[in-house]
């Protein structure tokens, strides 16, 4: 049985987060495990309020997943200040993760901010040279890099300055980028490879970043390289930005498991 962890923030509308990886695990049939950093309240509309677990804490379910189940492939996802990316950090080294995602979570669609300003120092220097792979979207790629991104080549630059903080893989998401097409970008220190997709018209949107971080995720502990990974990752995204539907008065969900069954309206 091939088995993912999340370790990320809770979304209690359902749609992003610890809740959103979940389904995505579900939905490529990998077992899914989770350890929650921070609890938020929050709707389709926005966050209401967020409660950061004690790192301890956050260290402890680490233990009780990794001493018993394992993890075949582990992704973060809202890590909300330095204390706790430094535990997962130290948690991921002594556990000996190999294939990990980091989804640079920084601020949630709503404008709330989801991790601290001094918090992203120490992503930068001790998380994620333990990653495989890194997934930030142009936004979070322009304030990890301190250059606005605007164009398919800012985006390539990007990447290779994030690459050289150590992660082999880095895959600058183009949701943001105004165009009728998708285009992500990898670079992997050699080469580029771009991924396109046509854009969903929708306002179902909560919740990308999360699912096709966990999708990355659930395809490498399914065994497949990072390339492939990302290419079927962003494939089935975009059935499930195409299969949303309305929840809510704001941004509804992706449907996860548009696969398995229709909502029905």
């Amino acid at each position: 049985m091939h088995k993912a962890l999340t370790i990320a923030g809770s979304d209690s509308g359902g749609g992003a987060g610890i809740q959103a990886d979940l389904k995505t695990f579900a939905a490529l049939e990998v077992y899914g495990t989770s350890v929650i950093t921070s609890v938020t309240a929050q709707n389709t509309c926005g966050v209401l309020g967020s409660y950061d677990l004690p790192p301890d804490f956050v260290a402890l379910q680490m233990d009780a997943v990794l001493q018993d189940i394992g993890a075949d492939a582990a992704k973060t996802g809202m890590l909300a200040n330095a204390e706790i990316v430094r535990i997962v950090a130290r948690k991921i080294e002594e556990y000996g993760v190999k294939k990990l995602v980091v989804d640079p979570v920084m601020v949630a669609k709503s404008g709330h901010a989801l991790l601290a300003p001094e918090a992203c120092e120490v992503m930068i220097k001790e998380l994620i040279p333990l990653a495989m792979v890194v997934t930030p979207n142009v936004e979070e790629a322009a304030a990890l890099t301190g250059r606005p991104i605007r164009t398919e080549e800012d985006m390539e630059e990007a990447a290779r300055r994030i690459r050289e903080w150590g992660v082999p893989f880095v895959i600058v998401k183009g949701g943001h980028l105004p165009g009728e097409e998708v285009v992500d970008i990898l670079f992997d220190g050699f080469k580029v490879y771009r991924f396109v997709g046509p854009r969903v018209n929708t306002n179902n949107t909560h919740g990308t970043g999360c699912t096709f971080a966990a999708a990355v995720t659930a395809f490498l502990a399914r065994g497949l390289e990072v390339p492939e990974a990302a290419r079927r990752a962003k494939e089935y995204l975009g059935r499930a930005l195409a299969a949303g539907r309305p929840v809510g008065r704001g941004f509804g969900p992706v449907h996860h498991l548009a696969g398995y069954y229709t909502w029905g309206d």
